[in-house]
């Protein structure tokens, strides 16, 4: 990777940073994607060291992948789409970041994710997976909704449906509500008797360990128990009504990602599943397309000054 790369040859890595997970991808435009590297969570709410260490880990997983040297960081251009950088000070802290690249160039992975699945052009995404958050980008208008982060927000995500199930099943055990299969199922998935078993497991945790009850929830609604297909529906409730938000910049396309994207598509309303397009591309490939863009406008200016108006992707 020595010399002067040029545009086709130069290696670019695009960063997909969220609550559960951190993706990176490798790819040159000459070869395409060279190799891929998934690490854990990336998210600068739950901690900028978690934040920096998953995306080394995933970055020298992708190298390897690619049969490239951890030294070759120095030669990439890398572009991140991190969830929580809708937050300024997080969004100064990673760009204050020592990072191993040639430049770096950051934004929410809202923005990358939309970059992504609609391969540059006008479209609305929303993400529901450990969180939830929704963003449109039309012409010169944008509109970012929700991704509060969890407690806060992240209505209809699996971190608010496993929270929402672990609520109903605590009031069940202690008589304050009625019996649902939810109790069983999380007292197996635990491996406990009691309430205080559930409690010990999950007081304090984060969003991440929520989110792994999403798929009982989801099982127990679809077997008609009635305190999950009404916590199911409520979700499901709020991300239609989100997407209908969106609509109202009339995207030309309209995409879903996230881990609850398919498993919840049967719960949302038919006016929204109906404008559901396929996903064009990975958001760590919109990452990689972001750089891209990012690095031929602002390639004179010095490797740490490759910052992205956060202005542009807010609403």
């Amino acid at each position: 990777m020595g010399g002067n790369p040029t545009p086709d040859t130069q290696v670019y890595i695009g960063i997909d940073g969220g609550g559960s997970k951190c993706r990176a991808t490798v790819y040159c435009r000459q070869k395409g994607v060279l190799g891929t590297g998934v690490a854990g969570r990336a998210n600068p709410l739950h901690g900028l060291s978690q934040t920096f260490d998953s995306i080394i880990i995933a970055t020298g997983l992708a190298l390897a992948d690619a049969g490239l040297q951890q030294a070759d960081c120095a030669n990439m251009v890398a572009g991140l789409g991190l969830a929580g950088v809708n937050i300024p000070r997080l969004y100064q802290e990673i760009l204050d970041w020592r990072h191993p690249f040639a430049a770096m160039y950051l934004t929410t992975d809202l923005h990358t994710a939309c970059i992504g699945a609609h391969q540059g052009e006008d479209g609305a995404v929303i993400i529901t997976g450990t969180g939830s958050c929704g963003y449109a980008h039309v012409g010169e208008r944008q509109l970012s909704l929700g991704g509060h982060g969890f407690a806060l927000g992240d209505k209809g995500s699996g971190a608010w449906m496993g929270l929402k199930a672990a609520e109903q099943v605590l009031l069940s055990l202690d008589g304050f509500a009625p019996q649902t299969a939810l109790g069983a199922k999380l007292l197996a998935h635990f491996g406990v008797t009691d309430a205080l078993g559930i409690v010990e497991n999950l007081a304090g945790r984060s969003s991440s360990c929520y989110a792994a009850l999403a798929r009982i929830v989801l099982s127990c609604a679809a077997e008609g128990d009635d305190t999950a297909t009404a916590i199911v529906s409520e979700g499901a409730d709020y991300i239609s009504r989100l997407a209908r938000r969106l609509f109202e910049l009339n995207p030309p396309r309209f995409a879903m990602i996230g881990g609850l994207a398919e498993p919840l598509r049967p719960w949302l309303a038919d006016d929204v599943v109906e404008r559901i397009a396929p996903v064009l591309a990975p958001p760590e490939i919109g990452a990689v397309h972001f750089a891209m863009h990012q690095h031929s406008q602002f390639s004179a200016r010095p490797a740490d000054a490759g910052a992205y108006d956060l202005a542009k992707v807010k609403p």
